[in-house]
Order: structure tokens, then sequence, then C-alpha cells
């Protein structure tokens, strides 16, 4: 069976050396060129192979489609795309299309499925394989499998530690059933659909004011991308790496602060203490532990040295994002 392959990054390289590596033949190969400088990986492993390589956002042009077609792939896989297609290229092949989704479709459809699962509070996520059709993450599903989301997960954890090998081995899988003649099409149930939009700064502001475990969901959810933001002292911040201690009260706050002047009730968002492996930031229910933030245009940094570039304070207070 002849396979073309669309995608990109690690992913894209990683299902291409299991494609091949498992015995399939990758006639085609479409992904985003990078710079010469850093090229993507997809791209330079398929031309290290020599393989027929076109760029996924020239697929759109006649010539460049007629190229791709006269390959003749029998299936098209799909391993992290983030183009909008021609339907010539995702239908023309005899089985044609399957791609990679990291979530237990119809639950979370949309390109920022890892960062809601965290974000809402899911127990549980995983990947679909499903064949594409004419809508978003609607098609059948040709397999699916679960993952626990640990309660101190990341995007960036639960996608490489679990959603990245796990999607790789289902698409080589997924492809192997195809070939057999022995691949389900599962219709999915939409009395289930969920659908968010993509993870950006429009949702992803610090609300101090809101639950201990739902802030800190939002900063596990939006790490790596695009990080949680809020201000302190007129600058945007987002906030990264992190752990919560939790009260048995949910209505109590972070503690009390201590000052030369006595001790006084923590507001949530107000910083109890800072040194060099943490500021901890008062909560309802809880104080989040941060321990790698970014201000607006600097880069990220521990939080000794982000403490000490800020001037930061105890008894000073992050706000909410504006």
């Amino acid at each position: 069976m002849r396979i073309s392959l669309i995608g990109q990054a690690a992913f894209g390289e990683a299902v291409l050396r299991a494609l091949t590596g498992a015995g399939e033949q990758v006639v085609a190969v479409s992904s985003v060129p990078g710079t010469p400088e850093r090229p993507d990986p997809l791209w330079a492993a398929a031309q290290a192979a020599g393989l027929p390589l076109f760029p996924t956002g020239d697929l759109k042009k006649p010539d460049v489609l007629a190229r791709y077609s006269a390959t003749e792939p029998d299936l098209c896989v799909m391993a992290f795309v983030t183009h909008i297609l021609p339907e010539s290229v995702l239908f023309a092949p005899k089985h044609g299309s399957i791609q990679y989704h990291p979530s237990l479709l119809p639950r979370h459809r949309g390109r920022s499925a890892i960062n809601w699962a965290i974000r809402m509070g899911d127990a549980t996520t995983g990947v679909t394989i499903f064949w594409v059709d004419r809508g978003i993450d609607t098609g059948p599903v040709l397999l699916q499998r679960e993952v626990p989301i640990g309660p101190d997960d990341t995007v960036g954890s639960l996608y490489f530690d679990r959603l990245f090998p796990m999607g790789v081995e289902m698409i080589v899988e997924s492809v192997r059933l195809v070939r057999e003649g022995r691949a389900p099409r599962v219709a999915q149930d939409e009395s289930q659909a969920t659908y968010e939009p993509p993870a950006d700064d429009s949702n992803s502001g610090i609300t101090w004011s809101r639950p201990a475990q739902e802030v800190y969901d939002l900063v596990r959810g939006s790490n790596p991308q695009p990080g949680a933001h809020c201000i302190l002292y007129d600058t945007k911040v987002r906030i990264f790496d992190c752990t919560l201690t939790r009260f048995d009260d949910p209505e109590q706050t972070g503690g009390t602060l201590r000052t030369g002047a006595g001790e006084f009730p923590a507001g949530p968002g107000s910083i109890l203490a800072a040194d060099d492996e943490r500021i901890d930031i008062a909560l309802l229910g809880g104080v989040l532990h941060a321990r790698r933030l970014q201000r607006d245009g600097g880069k990220k940094l521990a939080a000794g040295d982000f403490a000490r570039e800020m001037g930061i304070e105890v008894g000073d207070s992050f706000e909410d994002a504006r």
C-alpha cells in the first residue's frame, strides 16, 4: 500500500521513521520546510531519505498538487497538520485519509485538545486515530486508547511522555489495519461532542479569586504554550512550572503575611514567600508555588532569578490578567 505522510515537527519525523521501520511504503511526504539553519525535523528526514517532498502550504497550488497526486498514494496519513488542505488531497487516495488527534474524540475537538483536557480537570484523555471527513475532527473512529492525566501533568509532560509515543504506535497499527482491510469506522457520538478554541492569550488569563484547583489547572493547561498570564507591577507575566499545596478548606486563603507591623490575611494573588526555588502565591484553597516565570519581553527564568529581575517583595500581589 502506497502512503503519503503529511505532518511536521518531531512527531511527524517519528511517524515517518516508524512507518518505514515497519516496512510500509511511503511514496510522498508533505511538511513545512523550516529554515536552512533549522529545517523542520520531518522535512529534513524525508529529504535525507530521498522521498518526494512537498511544502504543505503549497498543496493548494495546481502544479504542486499535480506533482503530489502523481505519487498515487493509496492512503494519506496526517500527523500533526496545521494547514487547511484541499479535498483532492484528503479524499483522492483509494482509502482516503486518517488523522492523529490527542483526545478521546468526540471530546475536545480542535487544535488545543491537550490544553483543554487539563484546564477542564479531566481525569483521562487519550489518542484517537480517525477517518478524515469534511468536518473538524468529526470523522469515524478507527482506533482509540485512553491514558490518565496525572494531578501535576502539564501539556508538555502529557504530550511527550504519553500521547506522542502512543500516537506513533497507533498510527503504525492503524496503517496495518487499513492495509489488511480490517480498519473499523465507528461513528462519533455527537451528543458527547465538545469543541474548544485554540489556547491563546484570550483564554489563558489568571483570575486569582478562582478556586485554587482551577488556577492550577489553567497554569498546567497552558504550559509550555501559551503560558497562563497575569499582571505584576503593571507588567504582563506568564507562569509556567509550578506545584500546588491544597488546603482541606476550599475557602481558606493562602495564609497570613508576617511583617514588622504584624500579621495580615493574605488575599488571593498575594506573594507569601520568595526564594531561589519558588515564589509562593496565595490562592483560594491553597498556595501556588511558581518555579519558572517570564515577564513580557523577557526570558523564562527560575523563580529566584525572576524575583530579582522584578524586584519582588513579600506582601506584594499578582493581579488578574487584563
